[in-house]
């Protein structure tokens, strides 16, 4: 199997929401960010019910936000 080809991208994150993150994580070795990023931009792309899921999501959305 031949390695996969990535794009090194920088985002800027809600700090809040990522150490909650780290904490949820700390203690498996199963998710870690890069993990993460990549399953949901998988899923966005081929799961329409969690594209509509990820969409309609607004409890992060801070009046002036762009998240």
């Amino acid at each position: 199997m031949s390695k996969a080809k990535t794009k090194l991208t920088t985002v800027n994150v809600i700090e809040n929401t990522y150490k909650q993150f780290r904490i949820n994580t700390i203690e498996t070795d199963g998710v870690n960010f890069q993990k993460l990023v990549n399953r949901s931009l998988d899923l966005y792309n081929t799961n329409e019910d969690f594209k509509d899921m990820i969409d309609n999501h607004d409890v992060l959305a801070v009046s002036g936000s762009r998240f």
